[in-house]
This record gives structure tokens, C-alpha cells and sequence, in this order.
């Protein structure tokens, strides 16, 4: 079976209303390819391993979380932007790519998605355009929640604790680079706050303040809510979808 290119987007914008928010960069179809779609590739960011891996897979269309084009980015083709629009050109690839509406979706989207596969249901939103995710959760020391993370994202966490942290009872999280919501997680009433990166102010507030901040990775917290969302769009329209997993220290 196959869907058009105009369906998909309007199947994508129906699902993530990338109207309520003001993004970083473009969301929706940021390079036209084929009319007819069969198959779709959805991944975290539209790097060239991802666009090359998807022509392998037969893609007509890839879905990702980073597109091409951010706010502040040089406009120029050239370089790693020339080879990777040139190969989704060459094979004629639609580019779909949902930033902060795929971060926000309640069900489907990167925080939402990162609370499922960690056990955590959030009650209460928080932060700059309400990004940010809280729930309680079971009791546990901050060791022990870093413990948990390390296990269900298979990668080392970065943990920012006080010599006294509070046992933490509510936790907050917010995906890739949200560190600078830390202190609005503070605000919120989180023990713990998880996200993917963090810089150098992060480690002194948590131990003035016993809040305990983990980074699981930018790309590890991230790679959930792309196939989540792009494998409900396929079974809506009747193509097939694969997910590709770029792996990324980062």
C-alpha cells in the first residue's frame, strides 16, 4: 500500500500541531521527495549515517526528531549540508522532522515515551512552553535512580548530587538539552530531575539545593518518541515503517 506525501504531512501535523509552538527551526517537510510513499524511516537526527541507511532500507520518506535546518544555522549548501540534501535528492526522499512538538506530544513524544520505558507516569508539566515532565515515583536514593536509568537507556549517566540529597520522591525529566530546566524542576517540587546533557552551573545547584541532577545523553533520551509516533502515522495510512538507530555517544 501507499500514502501521499501531502497525507503524511497532514496525518504528522494532525498528531503534533506544530502550530502551538515556537521552535528552534522548521517543523513539518523540510525536503520534498517523492509523491507516492511505500515505505518510512524514522531515527532521531537526519545525519548522513541515518540518510544512508534509509536508502539502503528502500525509505521513500524519513521521520526524524533533528532536521536540517535550524534558527542562527549558515544558510549555505555546502560541505555535510550539501552531501546530505544530495542524497535525499538523489533518491528522491521526503524529510519530515518534528522538534519540539514531538517533545511535548502527552502519549507519543520523546518525554512521554522516556517515562514508559522507565516506569514513570507523569501527573504535572512544567517549564518554558510546559516541555518538561513530573510524577511521583516509588521512593529510592538518588544511586538507585541513576542506577535504573543506566540500565533501561544501556548507557553510562552523569549524576549531580549533594552529600545529603533528598530521598527522591518526585521526579522530572525533559529529554536531550534541557538542563537549563533544572531550576524550574526545582520550582516544581522534583527530588531528581533526568535530561540528557549537562553544563557546569547544573552541578553546583544541585548540591546547594539536595535536588539531584542525572544526564542520561541527549541521543539516549531521545530515541523514543520518533518510532513511536512515526509507527502510529504508518498503521493510520498503511505503509511500512522501520526504525533505524543511529548510535551516539552524545
Amino acid at each position: 500500500m501507499t500514502t501521499t506525501r501531502q497525507d503524511m504531512l497532514q496525518a504528522f501535523n494532525t498528531l503534533l500541531q506544530p502550530e502551538r509552538f515556537k521552535d528552534y527551526g522548521p517543523n513539518g517537510l523540510q525536503v520534498e521527495g517523492k509523491t507516492e510513499i511505500r515505505k518510512l524511516v524514522s531515527g532521531v537526527t537526519a545525519s548522513r549515517a541515518l540518510i544512508d541507511a534509509a536508502i539502503a532500507a528502500g525509505a521513500d520518506a524519513i521521520f526524524v526528531h533533528h532536521g536540517l535546518f535550524w534558527r542562527g544555522y549558515d544558510g549555505r549548501i555546502t560541505g555535510w549540508m550539501k552531501q546530505r540534501i544530495e542524497r535525499l535528492i538523489k533518491h528522491d526522499i521526503n524529510l519530515f522532522a518534528y522538534h519540539l512538538p514531538l517533545d511535548a506530544h502527552p502519549e507519543l513524544g520523546n518525554n512521554a515515551q522516556l517515562g514508559v520505558h522507565l516506569g514513570w507516569q507523569a501527573d504535572g508539566r512544567f517549564g518554558e512552553q510546559d516541555l518538561g515532565f513530573i510524577g511521583s515515583i516509588p521512593e529510592a536514593s538518588a544511586q538507585q535512580i541513576a542506577a535504573q536509568i543506566q540500565q533501561a537507556l544501556g548507557r553510562s549517566v552523569t549524576l549531580a548530587t549533594s552529600e545529603n540529597p533528598r530521598p527522591i520522591r518526585r521526579m522530572a525529566w525533559c529529554t536531550g538539552g534541557a538542563q537549563s530546566f533544572f531550576e524550574a524542576a526545582i520550582a516544581a517540587g522534583a527530588d531528581g530531575f533526568l535530561t540528557g546533557e549537562i553544563s557546569e552551573p547544573q552541578a553546583h545547584l544541585a548540591r546547594e539545593t539536595g535536588v539531584s541532577f542525572f544526564a542520561g545523553g541527549h541521543h539516549a533520551t531521545e530515541r523514543y518518541g520518533a518510532p513511536a509516533v512515526a509507527a502510529l502515522v504508518a498503521q493510520q495510512l498503511g505503509v511500512v515503517h522501520e526504525f533505524i538507530d543511529i548510535d551516539n555517544p552524545a
